[in-house]
């Protein structure tokens, strides 16, 4: 709770006041570090920007942001659809590539503009996005083609993998938008392709049995989180301890 110009943090005993000039002197808003090291990310930024300048004026950052979260609410109800015709799944890719351009383009636009609200658009743009996941995963547990607890488990581990991005975003003043290369726009690409293989084949044969198509993908991309996750999990805790020695 602020009181004038200080924080009660401020006002609390510190053993060391180290911690509360560090405390003072790191603001991970204005001088936060983003971190994008996806394999796309080049040709991304390019395509961003060159969209961003031939963006309608009327067309705002808000405008893209509510377009995006109202197309994966959208490629979450192809995929419930999909339980009783398979071709909505082509409907869950053109709302995926929308996803792209809502999501991907409101904070180019901002920057672009010199309208940015760091605060407003770090809060309102990941809670989206986890409303968003929410949609998505839950029309895949209702799409048939994947295992329902599968579904919650991708789920949970994006929503610890944002957890943890974003408490590294408060105590390391980082913020990573890829992890091994991966972003969110190689996992678009990663499901659009997977739909489109689901048109053609929805089962595969491992091991002499029969699994479905994304109960294997899934499976290896929840294991794929789960590592990344107890991974980048360690390194920062690791950094912080060094970093703050008693």
């Amino acid at each position: 709770m602020a009181t004038g110009s200080r924080v009660m943090t401020e006002y609390c005993e510190q053993v060391n006041p180290r911690v509360l000039l560090e405390m003072r002197r790191r603001r991970p808003f204005p001088d936060m570090l983003r971190v994008q090291e996806s394999w796309v990310a080049a040709a991304e930024k390019r395509a961003l920007l060159w969209l961003a300048a031939r963006t309608p004026e009327w067309i705002g950052p808000d405008h893209l942001t509510v377009l995006g979260l109202v197309a994966q609410i959208g490629a979450g109800a192809c995929y419930a659809l999909a339980a009783q015709n398979r071709f909505a799944l082509l409907g869950v890719i053109v709302c995926l590539a929308l996803n792209w351009l809502g999501d991907s383009l409101d904070g180019t636009l901002a920057r672009a503009r010199q309208r940015l609200r760091l605060r407003y658009g770090f809060y309102v743009d990941h809670m989206v996005d986890s409303f968003g996941a929410l949609a998505l995963m839950g029309g895949l547990a209702l799409s048939g083609f994947m295992h329902p607890w599968i579904a919650v488990g991708l789920l949970v581990a994006f929503l610890m993998l944002s957890i943890q991005s974003y408490l590294a975003t408060h105590a390391l003043g980082e913020f990573r938008l890829s992890f091994w290369r991966f972003g969110p726009t190689e996992l678009r690409i990663l499901l659009a392709v997977g739909n489109i293989a689901l048109l053609w084949r929805p089962a595969v044969r491992l091991f002499g049995s029969d699994y479905r198509l994304f109960d294997v993908g899934g499976a290896v991309g929840l294991a794929g989180m789960t590592l990344m996750l107890v991974a980048f999990t360690a390194r920062n805790t690791l950094r912080l301890y060094r970093e703050e020695r008693i």
